[in-house]
């Protein structure tokens, strides 16, 4: 019996199967290839988070530096992400790490590409607090020269704008909490520091493409932790050593103190806790709903065609256009809150002593 038909149709049916697979192959491709391609909130809310690249303007632009501490405490500095990738030693692509810094050879404990120890770059965040930083210095340089020209002379335009904002802070504001004049001249920087860095942030979050630092919990939680350390400056510092620690008695007798103690101390921590917290979700929370309402547009367009998309992009731009205007407010608001309840909980850690200097100043005038 001849065995050259069954080899022909083995091999046929071999190629038939290979021919099979290559298109099955090629269609599950195109397949994770359209789904990548394919809109998802997710995609679009991922955008809100952090980056080594500069967004602004609709733009991604890689001008940050790249500065990592790898396993051996040696310093790898790139001019930005693409000098990284260029020199092989660190990457984003690995595709066991997608979207983060890790080595192109190293490994950990576990197998996976290891990332660096610390990483130092400075990022989209980072950014946007030196604009703002830049930004005060040069509005409040121009207006310190003004007056140094024209000390007597009324102020106008922008100067006239920035010394309204600055007395209302202390009169509305920083005054009435902390007790006195003088206490309250000592902490009008910090205060006016606090409220225009806030704001300036908030406002450059409000830029086309733009993210806001304010929506970061590092960012919020390094300004919540000065307040921290300036409310109990003051309170040490003005009430005494000795009425700090009994402050945390909570006006309990000594013996209660392994209960008092603990719980003042939670509360003390407490206080900037809920500034953080604050502060990061109004600010967060406004941007989600900005790219919700404009994401729909897209949803839409893709799962019911594109008549529906342009049927629904009236509506989400007008719901859209309100809900920006409402975070213009909410960033002078969250600026005031911050500020305002920073300068209640000086005056809250001090207690009784809060207008103990004024009561000093008469007294020594009367005699």
């Amino acid at each position: 019996m001849s065995t050259e038909p069954a080899a022909h149709h083995d091999s046929t049916t071999a190629a038939t199967a290979a021919h099979h697979d290559a298109a099955h192959a090629a269609g599950a491709h195109g397949a994770s290839a359209e789904a990548s391609d394919k809109f998802t909130f997710n995609k679009l809310l991922d955008k809100l988070g952090d980056h080594h690249e500069l967004d602004i303007f609709f733009g991604q632009y890689e001008i940050l530096p790249v500065i990592l501490l790898d396993q051996n405490n040696s310093v790898h500095v790139y001019s930005n992400l693409h000098a990284m990738e260029e020199s092989g030693q660190y990457t984003m692509h690995h595709p066991e790490a997608p979207h983060k810094i890790v080595s192109t050879t190293v490994k950990n404990e576990y197998g996976a590409p290891a990332g660096p120890t610390l990483d130092l770059s400075v990022t989209n965040f980072v950014a946007y607090q030196w604009i703002a930083m830049i930004l005060m210095t040069v509005i409040f340089g121009v207006i310190r020269g003004r007056y140094k020209k024209n000390p007597i002379s009324a102020p106008r335009g922008l100067q006239n704008a920035i010394e309204s904002v600055v007395l209302y802070v202390h009169d509305q504001i920083v005054r009435p909490n902390v007790g006195t004049d003088k206490r309250a001249m000592r902490l009008m920087p910090f205060m006016l520091s606090l409220f225009f860095f806030i704001l300036s942030l908030n406002l450059i979050s409000l830029l086309p493409g733009a993210h806001a630092a304010t929506g970061a919990l590092p960012v919020t939680m390094a300004l919540a932790t000065c307040t921290l350390l300036v409310v109990n400056y003051i309170a040490i510092k003005d009430a005494g050593i000795g009425s700090w620690f009994k402050h945390l008695l909570g006006g309990a007798p000594a013996y209660i103190a392994p209960i008092m103690v603990p719980i003042e101390l939670v509360g003390i921590i407490t206080k900037p806790f809920a500034l953080m917290i604050r502060l990061f979700a109004n600010m967060t929370a406004g941007h989600i709903v900005l790219l919700s309402l404009v994401g729909l547009i897209f949803f839409f367009a893709q799962e019911m065609g594109e008549t529906v998309g342009w049927g629904v992009a009236p509506i989400s731009v007008l719901f859209s256009v309100f809900i920006y205007l409402l975070e213009l407010l909410v960033a002078f608001l969250q600026a005031y809150i911050f500020t305002m309840l920073s300068a209640v909980f000086v005056g809250l850690a001090l207690g009784d002593h809060a207008a103990h200097d004024d009561h000093h100043h008469e007294h020594a005038a009367s005699h």
